[in-house]
């Protein structure tokens, strides 16, 4: 007997039916409806009546009208996926890339059946970004299985800043997020740095999270076939040689979970989810996630916040910080601190739920752990200055780069023993040869690898002896947020549980917010001494070692805007003498030209140097801007940002990469120098972008108004918005009228 009617399979709908412009498997996750009535236009004759004076006039002549080109809706296309992708690929990808862009020489022109015709009638879609549209959503439509779709006009002309938002939102976070579990620990945990003979999925548990050591365990029983590697991480176990040994067999470091439901009704636990930088970069990174976040929070992902916030505090309380990323590698290496900032913008958002007061509670519990630490003791303290350095652990060759990498560092010091390139280095890493050049070396390597900047000339051989300049400022945040959390949701008094107790704090110890203040006031005042040059109207680095500031013109010197460090003076000072010599066409370069120094063969490009610009440079120098009161130079610096990256999403396929040659104006994308640039290589469509440049395009939405963004869709360089405005009689762009004059205007003037 059928079962009732209300338990049967609902009949599938069209893709029409849907809004245009829904999320990928929303509009491709149904197949079409067998009824073609429903997916047209009707074409049909109409009869037309009238009333006049003359009976003769009460009946019109019949008149067939077609209704292909007219009407209230966008035109909608009739696809059959298959063939029309490999006719556009033919016609339009000349270079073989799987991409349509500028630098194609095909006709720039493809004609499609339309749906009201049941694809008799033909429309050409023309132009690079259209066709380029029609690739990703054609391949879309094969990721979905579809073998013919009704495809909506209006996906293909979409504004590009509203595509670029959307894909953000509904493509690239979901394709970065991340659960680690035994749904996905085959995939998850292979490396693809493990240089060892038998790389194999190996995941490493901390002592106090026995309930993942019985899980693994039981995983790697029940998917022998996955080879997975279950081991306990030692108690300390950032100690030098036990990392260095641990290199031998390298592995994941486990990250938080939590209890769940599974689909039999019985309790298991999944991996608490986090957000990964993209391209090659597959773990839970520590300054890419807060960066990620300001993004997320805009477009609504406060469950991915509030969970990597969960994943730093397991971090801090099992592996002693927040870590470079969770590899075994990296246990002596920790990242630019983030972590209260963050769980105040989450907390924010989820204040009203319950179990929040808690959660804030728990990150600066952690916050302060590893303030004491990592931050504020050896060998990051420097004890005379007061400030900090990034001076990561760990003995030997850093074993996460490529084999290549560090050859022509180290072949010289092979020859000098009479050894092969692997006998050196594994004597070398065991202390059976001395270098004690070699040993400096990698001190500093680590600790530009440990600055997130990683690699510039400003840090080059020096890095761990710089009191840097945007570290200091980050833990003035840490300071001035942890004495204000005491003070408004301590009653003046936070008493330190023992799992979150510092190194030599006994039981019983507390907090309060008077400590914190003064501690604050304090690293101010020695940032001012040594990092502020008010000759030059910047802040730099300083040198330990030398005991003298550096003159690296960088735009961390725009960090301690952000973090509250300046005094409205040098804040004013820093604007005027600083930002003149870093802003570029598309945005703050990493530097200036005349700091990083000529460049060759023996002196290559490095990717935090001039002329290369990254989202955190941009969105931590528009916070600071904000703060300060500089609105127009926020806007301005936003603006350059926004169109160039919307300029090579438009000209180039839907691309988002890592980090941008902010002097570049066709195709800033390419960026020549190590590493190349992660996030270039897609076939048909980007699937993920890259983590903080999405974040820092929502969250650089939030930093123009409303004209801007218009200016933007329509690809208008910031120069020539400048002129419409300009011509206009219009002085602040923030006074512009509330129509589309200025977008008109601009159009209509010559573009850069």
């Amino acid at each position: 007997m059928a079962p009732p009617s209300h338990f049967q399979t609902p009949r599938r709908r069209s893709t029409v039916l849907l809004d245009p412009l829904s999320a990928a498997h929303i509009y491709y996750g149904e197949a079409p409806t067998a009824n073609t009535k429903e997916l047209r236009r009707q074409t049909f004759t109409s009869v037309s009546h009238r009333k006049t004076g003359n009976a003769r006039d009460v009946l019109t002549r019949p008149r067939r009208t077609s209704h292909d080109e007219i009407g209230s809706k966008s035109r909608r296309y009739l696809i059959p996926v298959d063939e029309t992708l490999q006719s556009l690929l033919e016609r339009e990808d000349t270079d073989k890339n799987q991409q349509i862009t500028i630098e194609d020489l095909g006709p720039k022109v493809l004609s499609l059946g339309t749906a009201a015709s049941n694809g008799y009638n033909r429309c050409d879609v023309r132009g690079t970004y259209r066709l380029s549209n029609l690739l990703q959503e054609l391949t879309l439509a094969k990721d979905h299985n579809r073998k013919t779709i009704i495809l909506d006009e209006e996906r293909l002309t979409e504004n590009p800043v509203s595509r670029f938002s959307r894909s953000v939102k509904d493509t690239f976070w979901p394709g970065l997020t991340r659960r680690i579990d035994g749904s996905n620990i085959a995939k998850v945990a292979l490396d693809p740095k493990d240089w060892t003979k038998d790389p194999r999925p190996r995941v490493y548990v901390p002592r106090g999270a026995p309930e993942q050591y019985e899980y693994y365990t039981r995983i790697a029983r029940e998917q022998p076939e996955v080879r997975l590697d279950v081991q306990w991480l030692a108690g300390d176990c950032d100690d030098d040689e036990y990392v260095r040994d641990l290199n031998d067999a390298p592995g994941l470091l486990a990250v938080a979970m939590e209890e769940y439901m599974d689909s039999k009704g019985e309790k298991d636990l999944r991996g608490v989810p986090f957000v990964v930088p993209g391209g090659r970069f597959n773990e839970f990174y520590g300054w890419d996630s807060y960066m990620e976040s300001l993004g997320l929070l805009i477009n609504g992902r406060i469950d991915l916040v509030k969970a990597m916030v969960t994943n730093f505090c397991f971090c801090i309380q099992h592996y002693g910080k927040i870590l470079n990323a969770n590899r075994t590698y990296y246990l002596c290496r920790s990242q630019p601190p983030f972590l209260t900032d963050m769980a105040l913008r989450c907390y924010e958002r989820i204040k009203n739920e319950d179990g929040s007061d808690e959660f804030l509670k728990t990150a600066f519990l952690a916050a302060i752990k590893e303030y004491y630490n990592v931050w504020t003791c050896e060998p990051r303290l420097d004890p005379e200055s007061g400030l900090s350095r990034y001076r990561a652990g760990g003995f030997g060759v850093p074993p996460e780069t490529e084999a290549s990498h560090f050859v022509h560092i180290l072949e010289p010091y092979a020859e000098k023993h009479g050894m092969t390139f692997d006998e050196f280095v594994l004597a070398y890493n065991h202390h059976k040869v001395s270098e004690p050049d070699l040993d400096s070396y990698f001190l500093h390597d680590r600790a530009v690898r440990e600055s997130g900047h990683d690699t510039s000339y400003r840090l080059e051989r020096i890095a761990g002896d710089l009191a840097t300049v945007d570290l200091n400022s980050l833990l003035y945040k840490y300071e001035t947020d942890i004495a204000k959390f005491i003070r408004v949701h301590c009653s003046d008094r936070l008493e330190i549980p023992k799992e979150w107790l510092p190194k030599g704090q006994a039981e019983g110890h507390f907090e309060t917010s008077a400590t914190w203040d003064k501690r604050a006031r304090t690293r101010r005042i020695q940032i001012d001494k040594y990092c502020w040059n008010e000759e030059k109207g910047m802040y730099f680095d300083y040198n330990t070692l030398t005991k003298t500031k550096t003159n690296y013109v960088s735009a961390t010197t725009f960090w301690p805007l952000y973090a509250g460090v300046a005094t409205p003076r040098q804040a004013s000072v820093l604007i005027r003498d600083a930002l003149p010599l870093l802003e570029e066409f598309g945005g703050i370069a990493s530097g200036t030209e005349e700091s990083r120094g000529p460049v060759g063969i023996d002196r290559p490009s490095r990717q935090w140097d001039y002329p290369y610009g990254w989202a955190p440079q941009q969105m931590l120098a528009w916070i600071g801007l904000r703060r300060y009161g500089f609105e127009e130079e926020c806007s301005r610096l936003a603006y350059r940002w926004l169109y160039m990256l919307t300029k090579a999403f438009v000209d180039f396929n839907g691309i988002v990469v890592e980090k941008y040659d902010v002097t570049r104006q066709i195709d800033p994308h390419k960026v020549e120098a190590e590493y190349g640039n992660q996030g270039s290589d897609f076939k048909g469509l980007a699937r993920e972008g890259f983590g903080w440049v999405n974040a820092s395009y929502v969250f650089g939405l939030q930093h123009v108004n409303a004209h801007m963004r218009r200016a933007l869709g329509a690809c208008t360089p910031w120069d020539t918005y400048l002129a419409a405005t300009a011509a206009l009689g219009i002085e602040d762009a923030e006074d512009a009228p509330e129509d589309s004059s200025v977008a008109d205007a601009a159009s209509s003037l010559p573009k850069a």
